[in-house]
């Protein structure tokens, strides 16, 4: 997917969401990012963003991620979002796309795990490891036969190693990687419908 799509849903005159280069510029020399975004819109969801070529590749959890290598999450790829979009936290104003509270859930980089990623993705099977604040170690994204609204559907599965665990990590982390405020606290803040981003806490 490209960033056109993304610039294409959003008003930047009203969203102070980062429009990002069009082109989508690739970094060099250093880390690949990695961002989870806790996102109270319509209903509650994780997007789950890795840096590849210049874009956040993305897709939404819907339940978050699971530290068991037991639990399998949906994960449904979306549009492509921006680099600097991984620093985003804020509310998203009523009435646009994907209107509500945003948390940055964690942060920190990751490294592929497979020779080449793009191949990867195309085949459906990417292996990797996340350096997160929360999350760590060995994980797996498996494109499955199904579709969810017309877009790829992938599981998000946590390899065992030892930061795999039983504990729900959403629940037991439930603060900004960033700010360690809840929705509320940042939809308080950012002028945002508080009572909604309250029910996007634990």
């Amino acid at each position: 997917m490209a960033l056109e799509d993304y610039r294409r849903k959003r008003r930047f005159d009203v969203t102070s969401e980062p429009a990002g280069d069009a082109a989508g510029r690739k970094r060099t020399g250093r880390a690949l990012r990695y961002v989870i975004q806790k996102h109270r819109a319509s209903h509650l969801h994780y997007d789950f963003r890795l840096e590849w070529n210049g874009v956040l590749l993305s897709w939404a959890v819907p339940k978050g991620p699971s530290i068991s290598p037991s639990v399998k999450r949906l994960a449904t790829q979306v549009e492509d979002h921006p680099i600097d979009y991984a620093d985003f936290e804020g509310v998203i104003p009523k009435g646009e796309y994907g209107g509500g509270t945003v948390m940055v859930w964690d942060k920190g980089t990751w490294t592929p795990e497979v020779p080449d990623v793009d191949q990867a993705l195309r085949r459906g099977e990417l292996k990797f490891t996340l350096r997160g604040r929360k999350l760590k170690g060995s994980w797996v994204l498996v494109r499955t036969r199904g579709l969810g609204r017309g877009r790829p559907s992938w599981l998000l599965i946590k390899h065992r190693d030892a930061y795999a665990g039983d504990a729900d990590i959403t629940l037991a982390e439930p603060l900004s990687a960033v700010s360690g405020r809840t929705l509320a606290e940042i939809a308080r803040d950012e002028g945002g419908d508080v009572a909604l981003a309250a029910t996007g806490d634990p």
